[in-house]
């Protein structure tokens, strides 16, 4: 019974010392700090983008439309006589 306890409490023991190793590693930080700044910028830009992407494809889709009009005319005046 004794050689239990004492084998639990080494167990114990060298769990502690992982997790204290583990939680003075800052490897890595600096990555996790950079990608949490990334994303904080990122996701309300994605929210803005799904809930008005209607009125962004209407507004791209106009001045597609506008540029393919004006290109259609300076290709007309160009080739006019032909």
């Amino acid at each position: 019974m004794i050689g239990l306890v004492v084998k639990r409490a080494m167990r114990l023991k060298r769990l502690g010392r992982h997790l204290k190793r583990l939680h003075a590693d800052e490897r890595g930080a600096q990555g996790l700090e950079l990608l949490l700044i990334i994303a904080a910028i990122v996701l309300p830009l994605l929210g803005l983008l799904i809930i008005f992407r209607n009125e962004i494809r209407e507004w791209v889709v106009g001045i597609w439309e506008r540029a393919r009009g004006e290109a259609e005319e300076t290709e007309d005046e160009f080739f006019g006589d032909l």
